[in-house]
């Protein structure tokens, strides 16, 4: 997989978990650690995004 692909693709899952992390914020039935959860792996992908860039 080419680092331009692999860019893309990282970028697209942390889009996903944006929409999935609004989303979860207006359900009650989501509690404050699944929110986090997910937060934090939206952050992991734009720590991976930002290594990859400045490679």
């Amino acid at each position: 997989m080419s680092l331009d692909v692999h860019i893309a693709t990282l970028e697209n899952r942390h889009s996903a978990l944006e929409s999935e992390i609004a989303a979860a914020k207006t359900k009650p039935a989501m509690d404050d650690a699944q929110i986090r959860e997910l937060k934090r792996r939206k952050l992991q992908l734009k720590d991976e995004l930002e290594r990859l860039r400045n490679s």
